[in-house]
């Protein structure tokens, strides 16, 4: 992941709505819920929602789908791994009794 883009996801979850949000979503699992649910749950109205739900698609941590007349909102998982990967990239210098599976596996390429 590039810093450019995960200043973004930093960006979209420094904010107390947006990290609700995504909390709530990442609660929810891969099913999702749908934006009227979101927007009862946190008892705000939905133009103020659907802003909240496009900084975090645009920072690649939500995703959503229509389902009818619903749009479903999901956490992208692997949109939340990137970032994962790119805070624990460096993490204690390898050592994986420290960071066990957070260690993202680099070609010498890559690092050096």
């Amino acid at each position: 992941m590039e810093t450019k883009l995960a200043v973004n996801a930093f960006a979209a979850l420094s904010q107390e709505t947006r990290l609700d949000i995504f909390r709530l979503l990442i609660k929810a699992g891969t099913g999702g819920q749908p934006a009227g649910a979101l927007a009862e749950a946190l008892g705000i109205a939905a133009s103020t929602l659907s802003f909240h739900l496009k900084e975090l698609e645009h920072a690649g941590l939500v995703t959503s789908a229509r389902d009818g007349r619903r749009i479903f909102y999901k956490a992208d998982y692997a949109g939340i791994r990137e970032v994962i990967d790119f805070l624990m990239a460096d993490c204690c210098n390898g050592d994986p009794r420290l960071c066990g599976p957070y260690i993202v596996t680099r070609t010498k390429e890559e690092c050096c």
